[in-house]
């Protein structure tokens, strides 16, 4: 069966409203509340079919403590199946993966996994410890990204770096000191592995990539937020792949 979940705000369950509308088992809102915002969502619930019930705040406040619910929570089942890495990698001829080391913060995770769907990535790669989950807080910010890319979690993330590369995936850490990003060959199966709020990559996982790049700042700041790095690293792959794409033509 099927694990029941907990979406909040308006951009997470209207994307899940759009894409998955059977997955949703009940669909609360604020019964004091009258905008043309919250009209149109219940229509759209109501062309499809979804379960609704009008509910005070308290009791939303109940079931999405975690953040700010805009007056809007669905109880819903998953729509992504546990996958693994290879059933993501069958059949890629040229893969596109983002790897996380120890992103703990939700909203973090949540803006990674936009840019990941923006920017076409297969998979979105966590450690099983020292990492924030899927949850609710995160599908919220991902904007529903969180119900199109898969999230690959494993046990030992230097083991899983090990077996993308075996499998021809080259492995690129986004870390200071490394080649210019607009300069470095992105063309092929790449992985890009990025680390942490603050800390940045551990050690043994930089040392595991076959290359180091890096972002060129030109300002005051040291470093980016890591969804940011994630977003540039990923818009100039696909622009590379465009550009070698171009040239083949």
């Amino acid at each position: 069966m099927s694990a029941t979940k907990i979406l909040f705000g308006f951009h997470a369950v209207v994307a899940r409203l759009r894409q998955h509308p059977g997955s949703i088992e009940t669909l609360f809102y604020d019964a004091g509340r009258q905008d043309p915002r919250l009209r149109d969502l219940l229509e759209r619930a109501a062309l499809a079919g979804c379960a609704t019930q009008p509910v005070d705040t308290a009791r939303l406040d109940g079931l999405a403590p975690q953040g700010k619910h805009q007056g809007i929570v669905a109880r819903v089942t998953a729509v992504l199946p546990h996958l693994t890495l290879d059933d993501v990698l069958d059949g890629v001829a040229m893969p596109l993966l983002m790897v996380l080391d120890g992103v703990t913060d939700p909203h973090n995770l949540g803006a990674c996994l936009r840019s990941a769907d923006a920017f076409g990535v297969q998979a979105l790669v966590l450690p099983k410890d020292r990492s924030v989950g899927v949850n609710a807080t995160v599908a919220k910010v991902a904007c529903g990204a969180a119900d199109t890319v898969p999230v690959v979690t494993v046990t030992n993330l230097v083991r899983t770096l090990d077996e993308l590369k075996e499998r021809g995936v080259w492995c690129v850490a986004a870390d200071s000191g490394g080649e210019n990003v607009y300069e470095a060959d992105l063309s092929g199966p790449l992985a890009w592995v990025l680390g942490a709020e603050g800390s940045g990559l551990r050690r043994l996982t930089r040392e595991r990539c076959d290359r180091v790049v890096s972002i060129p700042l030109l300002g005051m700041v040291e470093s980016l937020n890591v969804s940011v790095a994630a977003g540039i690293c990923l818009a100039a792959t696909q622009a590379q792949r465009h550009r070698v794409a171009g040239g083949k033509s």
